[in-house]
C-alpha cells in the first residue's frame, strides 16, 4: 500500500498491566511474550506495516527499558527513518499542568498535545498494545473518509458474559453510534470497541483540551470522557472487525490465546506470506527434539531442547525439557528449564524459571478449557520434589 503520510499513529504502551500479574512486574505489557516468537506489540506495529503507515509513536511509562530494547529505533518493521518512522514519548516532564505519569490513557495523549499540534497530521490513529488480531487500517481510513465521521471506532462482538470489561456500542442502521458504555456492569449487547479509534486530528486535539479545561487540567481513560463526548456530538461512527480478535490484558485470556492458536484450524492466521508478523527476536538454532522427547499438538520455538513430553503447549526459544518431564496445557517463557521428572500442568512459567527434578506446577483437574491457572515468576527456582498448587502464584525473583 502507498504510504500514508496524513495519518498519525499512536499506540498506548503505558499501562501498568496488573491484570497480567507476574508478566508484567518486571516488564511492561507490550513487551510481554506472545506465541513463542513474539511480543504483543508487534501485532500493532506489523499491522501498520502492512497498512502504509509511516508515522508512528509509541508512549511509554511503566519498565520501558525491555520493550525500546525490542523496538530497536523500529528497524524490524522497517520505521528506522530519517523523516517520520517510529518515535518513542517517555512520560513528560517539564514545568506545565502535563508532567509525570499519565492518569490514563485520553491523559497519554493530552500530555504530548502541543508536539501532536506541532508534527499536524490530519487524522490520528490510536491503538493498544494488547490485542491479537490481523487489520487493514487502509480499509479504516477508508471507511472514516466516506463517511465524513470525526471519530470512526472499529467495533467487534464478543460472548456477552465478557462484554462488561470493554466499551459497549450501540448503532443504527447507518453504523452511527448511538449510544457508548464505558466498562457497564449490565452491558446492552456483546458489541463493544475493540480499541482502535481512529480520530480528525483537530477534532480529538480541541476536544481533549476542552475535557481538559473542564476538569482543572485532570483527565483519565478516554472511555470516561473522551468518548462518550465525542458520541453525544452525533458524528461518531463504527467499523466492524469480523475477524478474529481477542484481549491478552489478563491471564486467562492471554492463556487462551495461545490455546487458539492450536486449534485444528486456528481463526488466525500468524504464518500469512501476505501479513506476515514481524519481530525483533534473534536468530537462533532449530530445536532439538530428542529419542526420548514427544510432542502432541504444541509450538516450539527455534532454540528448545526437548527430551521429555509435551502436550497443547507454547515454548518460547530456549526452553529446555529433559528426560521424563512433562507439560501440558501450559506456556513455557524464554529459557526456562523443567528437570527431569517434573511435571507442569495449566500453568504459565517464565523466562529463566527452574522448575526442579520431580516438582509439580499446576494440575490438570476438571474443566480443561478453562483450567484454573498456576503462575510462575521470572527467574524462580522450584525446588526438587516440590509441589505448586493449582492457582498458585509465585512471585518473580529479585535476580536479574
Amino acid at each position: 500500500m502507498k504510504p500514508n503520510h496524513k495519518v498519525l499513529a499512536l499506540i498506548l504502551a503505558g499501562g501498568k498491566g496488573s491484570r497480567l500479574g507476574i508478566l508484567t512486574s518486571k516488564r511492561s505489557k507490550p513487551a510481554v511474550p506472545f506465541a513463542g516468537v513474539y511480543r504483543l506489540i508487534d501485532i500493532s506495529l506489523s499491522n501498520i506495516l502492512h497498512s502504509g503507515l509511516t508515522n508512528v509513536w509509541i508512549i511509554e511509562q511503566y519498565h520501558p527499558h525491555l520493550l525500546n530494547e525490542h523496538l530497536a529505533n523500529g528497524r524490524p518493521w522497517d520505521l528506522d527513518r530519517t523523516h517520520g518512522g517510529l518515535r518513542i514519548l517517555p512520560p513528560y516532564e517539564g514545568t506545565s499542568d502535563k508532567e509525570g505519569f499519565a492518569q490514563g490513557n485520553a491523559d497519554a495523549i493530552y500530555q504530548h498535545l502541543s508536539f501532536i499540534r506541532q508534527f499536524g497530521p490530519e487524522l490520528i490513529l490510536v491503538l493498544s498494545a494488547d490485542h491479537i488480531y490481523l487489520f487493514d487500517f487502509g480499509k479504516l481510513i477508508a471507511r472514516h473518509e466516506e463517511t465524513g465521521a470525526d471519530l470512526t471506532m472499529v467495533t467487534t462482538e464478543v460472548p456477552q458474559e465478557e462484554a462488561s470489561r470493554f466499551g459497549v456500542v450501540q448503532t443504527n442502521d447507518e453504523g452511527r453510534v448511538t449510544r457508548f458504555d464505558y466498562k457497564p456492569d449490565e452491558p446492552q449487547g456483546n458489541l463493544v470497541t475493540a480499541e482502535i479509534f481512529l480520530y480528525n486530528a483537530d477534532v480529538l486535539l480541541n476536544t481533549l483540551q476542552q475535557l481538559a479545561d473542564e476538569g482543572d487540567g485532570k483527565l483519565k481513560d478516554y472511555g470516561h470522557e473522551l468518548l462518550p463526548r465525542l458520541v453525544e456530538q452525533g458524528n461518531a461512527y463504527e467499523y466492524r472487525h469480523e475477524g478474529y480478535w481477542r484481549d491478552a490484558g489478563t491471564i486467562e485470556s492471554y492463556w487462551q490465546l495461545h490455546m487458539d492458536l492450536l486449534a485444528d484450524e486456528p481463526e488466525l492466521d500468524l504464518d500469512s506470506p501476505n501479513w506476515p508478523i514481524f519481530t525483533r527476536d534473534p536468530q537462533r538454532l532449530p530445536a532439538h527434539i530428542f529419542r526420548t522427547g514427544s510432542i502432541e499438538n504444541s509450538l516450539i520455538s527455534s532454540g528448545c531442547i526437548v527430551k521429555g513430553h509435551v502436550s497443547r503447549s507454547v515454548l518460547s526459544p530456549g526452553v529446555i525439557v529433559e528426560e521424563g518431564a512433562v507439560i501440558r496445557d501450559s506456556i513455557i517463557l524464554h529459557d526456562a528449564r523443567i528437570e527431569t521428572n517434573a511435571r507442569v500442568e495449566a500453568a504459565i512459567v517464565d523466562e529463566n524459571t527452574v522448575i526442579g527434578r520431580g516438582a509439580t506446577v499446576g494440575e490438570q483437574g476438571e474443566g480443561k478449557d478453562s483450567p484454573t491457572l498456576t503462575l510462575v515468576g521470572k527467574n524462580v527456582r522450584v525446588a526438587p520434589g516440590d509441589t505448586i498448587k493449582a492457582g498458585t502464584e509465585l512471585e518473580p525473583d529479585s535476580e536479574e
